[in-house]
This record gives C-alpha cells, sequence and structure tokens, in this order.
C-alpha cells in the first residue's frame, strides 16, 4: 500500500522549510504578547499560575483610572459653557436688543430735504382717482 499501514510507530515527518518570511506577523506576534502580559525577558522564566490575570486587572485598573478624571473635566467644561452663555444673556443680550430696537423705531439719517418740509419716511397717501370721460369741459 505504498507506505500506509495501521502498525506505524510515528507519524510520517517532513522537511518543511518556510520559504518566505513575514515580519508583519511577527510583529503582531509580539504586539498580542504584549497585550497578554508576556514579554521577551519572561521567556526564559517559568509560568506562574496568575501572573496573565493580575497584569491584565492591573492594565484595566489603570485605563479606568484615567476616564474618572476624563469624566470630571468633561462636567467641569460643560458648567464653564452653561456659565458663559448665562453671562451673554444677562450682560449683552439686552444691549443688543435696545441697539436693534433704536435701529427699527427711528430713522438714523436726517436729511437736510426734512427742515424743507418734505419727510421721506412719511407714509404715501393715496387719494383715488374720480376722474370720469364725461365729467369735464373743454375751454
Amino acid at each position: 500500500m505504498l507506505g500506509f499501514s495501521p502498525f506505524k510507530k510515528h507519524a510520517n515527518k517532513f522537511n518543511y522549510i518556510p520559504r518566505y518570511y513575514d515580519p508583519e506577523k511577527e510583529e503582531r506576534e509580539q504586539r498580542r504578547a504584549e497585550l497578554r502580559g508576556e514579554r521577551a525577558e519572561d521567556a526564559e522564566r517559568e509560568y506562574v499560575p496568575g501572573q496573565y490575570v493580575r497584569t491584565q486587572r492591573a492594565a484595566r485598573a489603570a485605563r479606568h483610572a484615567g476616564k474618572d478624571d476624563w469624566g470630571r473635566i468633561r462636567v467641569l467644561k460643560l458648567a464653564g459653557a452653561v456659565v458663559l452663555i448665562l453671562l451673554f444673556v444677562y450682560l449683552l443680550y439686552p444691549r443688543l436688543a435696545e441697539v436693534f430696537i433704536r435701529a427699527t423705531s427711528r430713522p438714523a439719517v436726517q436729511t437736510q430735504v426734512e427742515e424743507d418740509g418734505f419727510n421721506p419716511y412719511a407714509p404715501i397717501r393715496i387719494v383715488p382717482n374720480d376722474y370720469e370721460e364725461g365729467d369735464y369741459e373743454e375751454e
């Protein structure tokens, strides 16, 4: 049967030599090992039960410690924004509203023509035309 026997004592061995080296794969594996808590100098040491759990717990605690400060900073920023908006409404809004009211209530430009009796801002009076064709007489 050409090399097949159900009574083998060991598996077939192959002389495999990899043709290509993938440096990206090596870097990925190294990063994964660092994330798991393994380091290059730890490779020679023997495994201590629970060491990965402790390193992950320490890393998680360090990550969450920064989040607490970030939340406080965010609340302070929001409070500062509210204070600035309230100051704008209290101090600047009445003055701006007054300026706009003044601009719409009085004409800003007074001309020499107004002194002569002509007011360009006066409403125009419309007089109906009562003229009919047969009403007037030719002289």
